[in-house]
């Protein structure tokens, strides 16, 4: 067992965890944020996408023990009370989305995609979107609407 102290969409949190815990099932679990959600266990799907101190990482893959210290960003903790992230709307606008399955791991990412470029000034056209979605996944669309819903909140962020 480990006890962690971790800042989750703003919130402190101490608590004791298994060592083998996954900072998905603690987010789901322990904490009862389940718009991160487990696809494929795998690591290959991208729909349990959070932010560990700003960058987008797939909770799959990272211990619950690891987090100790961070801080953590879900879906749940992007908007600013009723007014959704530029993103959220963006996918909304566009409908970037069918079962919406993926789409908190797909807005998180898209998220962080465009802080990483527009720090970098680099240009985020639709190839790039294109590949920086290569590790998340989505079943129902052909990813087109899910392009322009990045494109648009790249605009307005």
């Amino acid at each position: 067992m480990a006890d962690i102290t971790l800042t989750v969409n703003g919130q402190r949190v101490s608590t004791t965890v298994e060592d083998r815990a996954l900072l998905v099932e603690f987010l789901r679990d322990a904490l009862g944020l389940t718009g991160t959600h487990v696809g494929c266990d795998t690591s290959q799907c991208g729909a349990c996408v959070v932010h560990v101190d700003g960058k987008a990482m797939k909770s799959c893959t990272m211990l619950a023990a690891a987090a100790d210290g961070c801080e953590v960003t879900t879906i749940e903790g992007v908007a600013k009370g009723d007014a959704l992230h530029p993103m959220q709307k963006a996918f909304n606008d566009n409908h970037g989305l069918q079962c919406g399955f993926c789409t908190p791991g797909m807005i998180m990412s898209g998220i962080d995609m465009v802080a990483r470029y527009r720090a970098d000034g680099r240009t985020l056209d639709e190839a790039a979107i294109r590949e920086e979605l290569e590790g998340n996944i989505c079943r129902c669309t052909g990813y087109h609407n899910i392009v322009k819903s990045i494109q648009q909140a790249a605009g307005e962020m």
